[in-house]
């Protein structure tokens, strides 16, 4: 192996990541991966505060975009365009890698050599403190340790890609998602289309710095996440045919239970019958029964208490899910699929070529009702 090629390229796309860059890249250098393996490289999209400054204390480059921030799908490609590795691999800025985080993507990619891209989990040692912010980053963990192996879908917190197919599919998409949005998921979906095998490997992990609160939960469930996919799905006339994480079939029915008990409740208030509570109780308590393992698995990791606290929101996370899965069929049929912005499209016809790019879509067949 030598310096100037590298095995792995690690991109790391950050906005104003003062708070949390430090740790992200601590954490990547003290990776066991001998360091003349892999090649460390930071885009900045936009900041203002010193992030490249920063970053330039761990980086082998730093890539900076002026102006206002492109989204991290936009800076991740800036990042592959020079990138040397054989592999790519993407880390969010508020994401710490585990000791052997980048040793295990390199040991399955070479002794796979058929493996287009795989992706890792959030580990079970979450440290933002507060009950959202454990329930959500543990949520995410259990839904990863449940669903390993063969995968349709991509995910860019912790996730690797071979550069070959990287391009191949298109990259990321930079003209539909200008903030953190979907932009894993339908670069997957398109390493799918070209015939590439993606594997979820839960034993390649890393720790979630973000602090959320339930504003940020459901504006990110809500709008960057759950009605852009629900329209990815419906554009590619595949909506049935996904069935991994929250799309196997015993999601749609939780999801479709507490739906139920709302609609009782609303009735109970409406109508002055308590009978209709009945019906709300018995919802829940199927929603409770069906997830006794996940439940199980946040009393062992903060207690009984902490368990009960989660309860509920559990229950909004179904209750977002049916938002979203409403949300999108209507923006599907009433607004069709999502556009730039018009300077965006006007430049893109044209195809001007500057610094930093316009904004490039992905393959229009990937957007194609199939």
């Amino acid at each position: 192996m030598r310096a100037e090629h590298p095995l792995l390229s690690v991109i790391v796309p950050a906005f104003n990541g003062i708070r949390v860059l430090p740790r992200a890249l601590d954490a990547l250098v003290a990776s066991d991966l001998p360091r003349a393996c892999w090649e460390l490289i930071v885009v900045d999209d936009g900041s203002t505060d010193d992030t490249a400054a920063l970053a330039s204390g761990w980086a082998d480059l730093v890539i900076r975009i002026p102006g206002a921030p492109h989204g991290p799908g936009y800076a991740r490609n800036r990042g592959v365009e020079a990138a040397r590795g054989e592999v790519v691999v993407f880390v969010d800025a508020d994401v710490v890698v585990h000791p052997d985080t980048l040793r295990r993507i390199a040991w399955v990619f070479a002794r796979d050599p058929d493996l287009g891209a795989l992706f890792g989990s959030y580990d079970d040692r979450p440290p933002a403190p507060g009950v959202v912010s454990r329930y959500r980053n543990l949520l995410h963990h259990w839904h990863h340790q449940q669903n390993p192996g063969e995968a349709e879908t991509f995910w860019a917190g912790c996730g690797a890609v071979r550069r070959r197919v990287f391009l191949d599919a298109g990259k990321f998409d930079e003209w539909h998602y200008r903030r953190p949005s979907i932009e894993d998921i339908e670069l997957g979906h398109r390493v799918a289309l070209i015939g590439k095998r993606i594997v979820l490997r839960p034993e390649i992990q890393c720790a979630h710095l973000k602090q959320w609160s339930l504003w940020n939960v459901v504006r990110t469930d809500v709008k960057d996440r759950g009605i852009p996919w629900m329209r990815l799905l419906l554009q590619e006339g595949k909506l049935g045919q996904r069935r991994s994480l929250n799309l196997k079939p015993i999601e749609k029915i939780n999801t479709a239970m507490v739906g139920l008990a709302v609609l009782a409740v609303l009735l109970t208030v409406a109508l002055l019958d308590p009978r209709f509570l009945l019906v709300a109780g018995a919802a829940v308590a199927f929603v409770g029964a069906t997830n006794l393992p996940f439940y199980r698995f946040l009393a062992r990791a903060g207690g009984p208490g902490f368990a009960l606290a989660s309860f509920p929101i559990h229950l909004l996370y179904y209750v977002l899910n049916g938002i979203c899965a409403s949300g999108g069929w209507v923006a599907h049929h009433v607004m069709g699929e999502p556009m730039p912005e018009a300077a965006v499209q006007a430049y893109a016809e044209v195809g001007v070529r500057r610094w930093p790019p316009v904004p490039a879509r992905a393959p229009i067949g990937a957007w194609a009702p199939r």
